[in-house]
């Protein structure tokens, strides 16, 4: 029965918490190189720094805190985590816009 359903999960393009969990964490891995190499191309003046230091730790942080988030101990603290990402997410959005 469960392989049954797991083929039609595939069919589909549906997948359980772990799977998803698992392929989001590689997901924001990959975003948060993607957020340094960015960061890396921007010019070293004094406001370059800022905006590079700021992405970095933000863009990094989203994929951080969301594999913390899969650890948690509990749903209020998993909650925390994943609102946490969303704050860095923002913080990112806002200094991308800067550039």
């Amino acid at each position: 029965m469960y392989r049954v359903w797991s083929l039609e999960c595939l069919k589909y393009g549906i997948m359980d918490n772990k799977e998803f969990s698992k392929q989001l964490e590689n997901r924001t891995k990959a975003f948060a190189l993607t957020v340094i190499r960015l960061s890396a191309s921007l010019p070293n003046i004094p406001e370059g720094k800022v905006i590079k230091y700021q992405i970095a730790k933000s863009g990094t942080s989203i994929g951080a805190n969301y594999r913390e988030a899969n650890r948690a101990r509990s749903k209020a603290d998993f909650l925390n985590k994943i609102k946490i990402c969303e704050s860095e997410a923002s913080e990112l959005r806002s200094n991308h816009e800067c550039l």
